[in-house]
């Protein structure tokens, strides 16, 4: 029966949420927060094959750090392979079925615990209770990555779902952008993993250039472990400007325009108005992938620096892949997105 969501199937951005029911996009900005978990909990993971390629052992570093990607110091990009993807489906379908059985996409994330009612306390203590047992699985997958961008989203999904399970007997409206920034991640590992199995990233990630390795090397290097505390600063001042570049490039014209074209349609069946509009808007995503990449170095925040350069990485892959483009070329364009959107959500937490 193969994979269900598979693209061709499903459009990349994966299966709409009952509570949502308007039309698959190919951006995530200023969404409703209901969207935003909704999309993360039914997002289903696809996973590669161990295919023993450069980087995929799991072993650990040397220096007895324990961690894999303890060497990895280089530019940020496409990943390609990763060893724990398959393990990290394991752990996103178990909380999937614990979402299902509690109808966590239909919950009202705006309601303060002091107001629950028994439904509403059911669905986040049981919740809350499976990320719980969640954690220790994830910092595990963060030792075996052999990737240090994998470590980091497996790092910083742990950190802010802490937060909000944290929040969860006192949980206040605040709390959703936690929630939000968690979900936001849960995706992003997914859609990773995603564009592995389907073989976007290894057939994108050679038609463009390595990223300039990272700002601080040092910084990097003194890092090998899962930064399980929020990357982002309270009141950072470099977040207006990320929030000000999503808000510009979702008001664009041209990125409304591809925002409403349907996912699923190959290059080789687009009709002449369906080109004009991918025509106009691929110089508008190459700017997006230009100031994400900016906006991170000049953060002297690495994990940001390095969420950014990866978005911008996938992004610029999407655009080399647009004049052959299939579905599930679709996943680098998501997976940019949502990435950066994990910035912005973060930032609204520590806002």
């Amino acid at each position: 029966m193969g994979y269900p969501g598979q693209p061709g199937g499903v459009p990349p951005w994966g299966a709409q949420p009952p509570n949502k029911p308007d039309k698959t996009k190919w951006i995530l900005g200023g969404v409703a927060l209901v969207a935003i978990v909704a999309l993360a909990i039914v997002a289903t993971l696809y996973v590669t094959r161990a295919d023993g390629s450069a980087g995929s052992s799991g072993a650990p570093g040397p220096g007895g750090s324990g961690f894999a990607s303890a060497d990895d110091a280089g530019p940020a990009g496409i990943i390609t392979d990763d060893s724990t993807c398959e393990a990290w489906r394991t752990i996103s379908h178990d909380m999937e079925a614990v979402s299902d059985a509690v109808k966590w996409n239909e919950q009202d994330y705006s309601v303060p615990a002091a107001q629950w009612n028994a439904d509403q306390r059911n669905a986040f203590e049981k919740k809350s209770a499976s990320l719980g047992s969640a954690v220790p699985k994830v910092e595990s997958l963060a030792k075996q990555t052999p990737h240090r961008v994998m470590r980091e989203l497996y790092g910083q999904y742990i950190a802010y779902t802490q937060a909000w399970i944290d929040a969860v007997p006192t949980y206040s409206a605040t709390d959703r952008d936690s929630v939000a920034t968690s979900n936001q991640l849960f995706t992003v590992l997914n859609r990773v993993c995603d564009a592995i199995y389907f073989r976007a990233a290894q057939q994108l990630a050679p038609l463009i250039a390595a990223a300039a390795p990272p700002s601080d090397v040092q910084a990097l290097q003194g890092e090998a472990q899962p930064a399980t505390e929020p990357f982002m600063n309270q009141g950072d001042a470099s977040c207006e400007d990320w929030r000000a570049m999503i808000d510009r490039f979702e008001q664009d014209s041209r990125m409304k325009a591809w925002n409403d074209l349907d996912p699923n349609v190959r290059a080789s069946e687009r009709t002449p108005e369906y080109t004009a509009v991918v025509d106009a808007v691929l110089p508008v995503l190459g700017t997006y992938a230009d100031d994400m990449e900016r906006l991170g170095r000049q953060s002297g925040n690495p994990v940001w620096e390095d969420f950014a350069v990866t978005a911008a990485q996938y992004m610029r892959a999407y655009i080399q892949g647009a004049p052959t483009y299939r579905p599930a070329y679709g996943l680098l364009s998501l997976t940019s997105t949502i990435l950066a959107n994990s910035v912005n959500w973060a930032c609204k937490a520590h806002a």
